[in-house]
């Protein structure tokens, strides 16, 4: 699909004001999208469960301009509080869409958002914020284009929200979305996320995913600036195709339940991201102390309990416990037992796969 496709035409603007509220949640990848193109075009494809509880609510408020605007017009706050700080990035982001939304000139915005999990507690909230706000916008383009089909406007919304963070493309639906074209799985694309087409077993329905907070703080390498130096990377190729291969292993892995080969796969991906940082050039380290002691301490716990329980990472410090429902009360009695003292504070959160954004009425 070319990403003309996604050029919104009409130019009589009749919404005068108005202001419209979504929340979507942030979502934890099992195979790692690591390296991108130009354009916020992934280097490999990815599949991520999306979360139920760790969310992002914005509410976006617009009023048509007398004229519009050679500049963007918009205000930002966070949990009531002005974000200036907040403004570069959502103007990079404005000037990414403005082709496909063009109507972002006709009016002036003011953009309201909190999260359900705290703001400093380490979880990236750009996958969450992104996709919300990429879904306010495309409410006013429903008003302008009532006869926008439910599909494409999901699909669109997908497409603007990877333009603000690559991952929140993977935000809007759920239980599983892939982003990035994969020989093996239907539909997917470079250009937006899917919902997984395939079948999925029992096992990994209602999936928990406990976060461990090991650091709150802000990371000292940025993603952006992580992404970019898989540029010279000397083995870039060899872990694309390694997540090629991967997916095609997950989506067996989906149809038969194999919830041993699923731990082997996951596990491996969280680890081979950050190999991918610690031998790129300049190199660095995400992990902390606390994360390889709980990876420590989770193979211990798995070799002698039998159950399925593993861990993924992003690109930080903080542990992503996944484990089946019916193995979670002997996971969190772990978990306070053995591994709540490498919590910053003592901090975790508990959340589940979800199925994806919801558009607030009132």
């Amino acid at each position: 699909m070319p990403t003309s496709a996604f050029i919104h035409t009409t130019s009589e603007l009749t919404i005068e004001n108005g202001s419209v509220t979504w929340e979507s949640p942030s979502n934890i990848a099992l195979v790692k999208y690591w390296g991108k193109k130009e354009h916020q075009i992934p280097a490999n494809p990815s599949i991520s469960f999306t979360l139920s509880n760790c969310k992002t609510v914005t509410t976006l408020s617009y009023k048509k301009l007398s004229s519009p605007s050679d500049e963007y017009q918009f205000e930002v706050y966070l949990e009531g509080k002005r974000q200036n700080d907040f403004k570069p990035k959502i103007k990079t982001f404005f000037k990414r869409i403005e082709q496909y939304v063009p109507f972002i000139k006709a009016y002036e915005f003011k953009i309201e958002t909190s999260n359900t999990f705290p703001h400093s507690s380490g979880i990236a909230s750009s996958a969450s914020g992104m996709s919300a706000l990429a879904l306010c916008i495309m409410s006013i383009e429903k008003e302008i284009n009532p006869n926008l089909s439910d599909a494409d406007f999901i699909k669109k919304t997908s497409f603007l929200a990877r333009l603000g963070s690559g991952s929140a493309c993977r935000s809007l639906e759920g239980d599983l979305v892939c982003w990035g074209t994969h020989k093996e799985i239907k539909g997917t694309s470079d250009l937006f996320g899917v919902k997984y087409p395939n079948e999925v077993h029992e096992n990994f329905k209602n999936y928990q995913d406990t976060i461990l907070l090991v650091d709150k703080g802000e990371k000292q390498v940025s993603s952006t600036v992580g992404h970019n130096l898989m540029h010279k990377h000397p083995y870039a190729e060899n872990r694309f195709q390694q997540a090629h291969d991967n997916l095609s292993k997950l989506n067996k892995v989906f149809k038969s339940g194999d919830l041993k080969s699923f731990i082997e796969i996951v596990e491996s991906e969280a680890l081979t991201l950050h190999a991918m940082m610690m031998t790129s050039l300049p190199y660095f380290i995400l992990m902390k102390p606390n994360t390889l002691e709980i990876i420590n301490k989770i193979w211990a716990f798995r070799q002698v309990s039998g159950l399925h329980l593993c861990f993924t990472l992003d690109a930080g410090a903080n542990v992503h416990l996944l484990y089946p429902e019916n193995e979670k009360e002997q996971v969190l009695d772990f978990i306070n037992s053995q591994l709540v003292g490498y919590c910053q504070n003592g901090h975790y959160i508990c959340d589940g796969v979800g199925l994806g954004a919801n558009l607030i009425t009132d």
